[in-house]
């Protein structure tokens, strides 16, 4: 992750006069048409609105209009298929989560590549989880969770989101690190994991900030931790799980990549004017409040967090037999 130094550096270069930066001809002259950023979610979704309030932002510096097009389904294995397959003129740029770097390790088959078949361009932002438990559980804090874990064992259940979700691989990492037993319980997205949460049908669940934390400041939920290693501004009220359980670390994160081969200088303009955007104060404002921790990263420090995040996660869902049949 660059330092938020780095991130004014980046943004003041790429917002600065075309006549102070040489750029080749090529990226010049591009965009001369719309550009369509390929999203492998449903809309009204996190990464849907980021991406949405990214486009809004970019269609304004390249005075070309930037569109949307979801293309959900597979745990976004359809969307990056489309995305891979696409012309690699700079036209087509996709947006992933987790699910870029673990579903090589979930589905039996992918007809795409997440690494030959994409350039990576930048990380936008990193988003924390939040263990969250209901109020009738004797539970205050993820210490006495683990406690009351292995004293009923056995008996514990967690909700997630759908099988390989990054809800679920929270829950699986904690189970391997604190050893507890608990049973996983998957649902059809978030809203449906929640309402059963809620009323003590289950005993927790690992759920993102964005549908997690409006239900612990209206006292629904109870928040015990958060999932990255150190605590977040939305809610800094909240410990980190690593606080209690040494070596966990867990962030949601989207980024965007463009199809293999498309030439490296509009790649740079797209990276710069994307920093750009991240550092605009709008655009800004609107992502913190989805409990974002904005990044803007090199191509290469997006890479190196790809293969970080497939070595993390590949042996642990093989470990824990994690499949999703196509």
């Amino acid at each position: 992750m660059i330092d938020r130094r780095r991130f004014v550096r980046l943004a003041a270069a790429s917002a600065a006069s075309p006549g102070l930066i040489v750029r080749p001809a090529s990226a010049q002259a591009w965009p001369n048409r719309f550009v369509r950023i390929i999203c492998p979610f449903p809309a009204g979704g996190a990464v849907d609105i980021t991406a949405r309030i990214l486009a809004g932002r970019l269609s304004e510096i390249w005075n070309q209009q930037v569109v949307v097009e979801d293309k959900p389904g597979a745990g976004g294995n359809i969307g990056a298929e489309a995305a891979a397959r696409s012309d690699p003129d700079g036209y087509t740029i996709f947006i992933v989560a987790i699910g870029h770097a673990i579903n090589q390790f979930l589905y039996p088959t992918l007809n795409y590549d997440p690494i030959a078949d994409f350039a990576p361009i930048t990380m936008l932002l990193l988003q924390p989880n939040i263990m969250v438990v209901p109020n009738t559980s004797p539970a205050r804090s993820c210490q006495e969770f683990i406690d009351y874990a292995k004293a009923n064992r056995g008996k514990i259940s967690y909700a997630s989101s759908g099988n390989g979700t990054s809800i679920h691989l929270c829950a699986e990492l904690f189970k391997r690190l604190s050893g507890v037993e608990m049973t996983h319980v998957p649902y059809r997205g978030s809203a449906p994991a929640l309402n059963d949460v809620i009323p003590g049908r289950l005993d927790v669940m690992f759920d993102n900030v964005t549908s997690a934390l409006p239900h612990v400041r209206t006292g629904n939920l109870r928040g015990l931790a958060v999932t990255t290693a150190k605590r977040v501004p939305i809610a800094p009220e909240l410990p980190p799980i690593a606080e209690t359980v040494p070596g966990y670390d867990v962030s949601s994160w989207f980024a965007l990549f463009a199809p293999a081969k498309t030439p490296r200088e509009i790649i740079a303009k797209i990276h710069d004017d994307t920093v750009a955007a991240l550092g605009h104060g709008p655009v800004k404002e609107k992502l913190e409040q989805l409990g974002a921790n904005l990044v803007g990263s090199t191509p290469a420090e997006l890479a190196a967090h790809l293969k970080s995040e497939m070595e993390k996660w590949g042996p642990l869902i093989k470990e824990a037999g994690i499949k999703i049949e196509s």
